[in-house]
């Protein structure tokens, strides 16, 4: 790989790692916001989940629209969108308003997200293609780490606002990082194919010092098509739905650590700060874990890999609830081993999502399941917090939760990778 390749991934980690950041973001401004506006639990609730709203709806709906305007384009809008709708949560005087921006930031990052995953698949070459998606994947729990530490430190000072302020800065930085190293790539130029297609392409080669070409290759007539239509077809309806059913199935799980570590740690008897340093030791252990992941699956079948992850991914989820430990450390390992392998199964299916769909509809398809899967992560807590209040014992709930990575592997199982043969 070049060095504008790297870069370009590299990129596209940063851009993920926003994500993280936003996640955590609203988690630690919602006390503030609460004590502020004087507003109950049940109403904060609902704040926290807006921004997850809007995910699904940015990945399902901009998915199709990024296969057609371009992976650069959609990133650039994305990051518009996503900046805007973060400054202006602090001009929110109400919680309207601010379930408004939240939405608005999400769609952004919900748009991205498909455009970031198809991007970095795009930009790395088959031997390095796996490691390249697992690094995109753990900027994710490095942003909810680095721009959690960051959170409290502006925290201090005592006015939430601070945070999005951050978050908005941060965000605009990554625009023109993205307009002048992530170039469209290649491989989705070739499929479009527009007017000036040879002269684009052989711009983009130039610049990753390869070779250009005289002539493209003929045309395949799925190229001219881009539609959550298309995924639906007679070719690609069984791994649309299969694939689907995984990612949302195991983000029931992966969401029930990310968003329920700090309130069980808390009912055990431990401050709010150190109930927090236990979430940090699971994003902890994501990173790493996603890390590991990806050189593993430069030696070992992908499909393989991700269904051993997924099966210990349930238990982990379920040890975390059902072992009975009490002390602050070794709840923190419990975390740190549940995060390693739920957001191990998550790089694993990123990837796999880049192997089960053509160039022409790949960030379409992972639009879909991603967003569907954002739908999930809404419905985690909601579910959690449910089954607590119909008297089901901590070891119950992670159990339950924890077969959403189980179901998962069934799922995945199923599913059929196409031939990368991409250089």
């Amino acid at each position: 790989m070049s060095r504008l390749q790297i870069a370009a991934v590299a990129i596209t980690v940063g851009l993920n790692a926003l994500d993280g950041f936003d996640v955590l973001s609203i988690s630690f401004a919602s006390p503030g916001i609460a004590a502020e506006w004087g507003i109950d639990r049940a109403a904060l609730g609902i704040v926290l989940s807006m921004e997850l709203i809007g995910m699904a709806i940015g990945s399902v709906l901009l998915g199709g629209v990024t296969d057609r305007i371009g992976r650069r384009n959609m990133i650039l809008g994305c990051l518009v969108v996503m900046a805007f709708g973060m400054f202006m949560v602090t001009t929110a005087s109400n919680l309207t308003m601010l379930s408004i921006w939240r939405v608005l930031t999400g769609l952004g990052i919900g748009g991205m997200l498909a455009a970031i995953n198809a991007a970095a698949a795009e930009f790395s070459n088959r031997r390095s293609r796996n490691i390249a998606l697992a690094l995109m994947v753990i900027g994710y729990p490095l942003g909810a780490v680095i721009g959690g530490s960051v959170a409290s430190l502006l925290l201090r000072g005592g006015d939430w606002r601070l945070v999005f302020e951050f978050g908005a800065l941060v965000t605009a930085l990554f625009i023109p990082l993205v307009w002048f190293f992530v170039p469209e790539p290649v491989q989705f130029t070739m499929a479009r194919r527009p007017t000036d297609a040879l002269a684009k392409i052989n711009r983009t080669l130039a610049r990753m010092g390869h070779r250009t070409v005289a002539a493209l290759p003929a045309p395949t007539p799925e190229e001219d098509r881009a539609s959550i239509r298309d995924i639906f077809g007679p070719d690609l309806r069984r791994t649309t739905i299969l694939v689907t059913i995984a990612y949302f199935a195991h983000i029931v799980s992966f969401y029930f650590i990310l968003k329920w570590t700090p309130a069980i740690v808390t009912d055990l008897g431990f401050p709010a700060s150190q109930a927090a340093s236990v979430l940090v030791w699971a994003n902890v252990g994501g990173a790493v874990g996603g890390a590991v992941f990806g050189m593993l699956a430069q030696r070992f079948a992908l499909k393989q890999l991700t269904l051993v992850v997924l099966a210990i991914s349930a238990v982990m989820v379920g040890l975390f609830g059902a072992a009975g430990v009490q002390s602050l450390g070794g709840l923190a390992i419990l975390a740190c081993a549940s995060g390693l392998f739920t957001n191990s199964a998550i790089v694993g299916l990123y990837t796999i999502f880049a192997r089960a769909f053509p160039t022409h509809v790949r960030a379409t398809g992972t639009g879909f399941a991603i967003g569907i899967g954002r739908g999930g992560s809404a419905l985690s807590p909601i579910l959690a917090g449910f089954l607590f209040d119909s008297g089901m014992t901590l070891a119950g709930v992670a159990i339950t939760l924890g077969l959403g990575s189980a179901i998962a592997a069934v799922a995945l199982a199923g599913v059929r990778l196409r031939l990368d043969t991409a250089k």
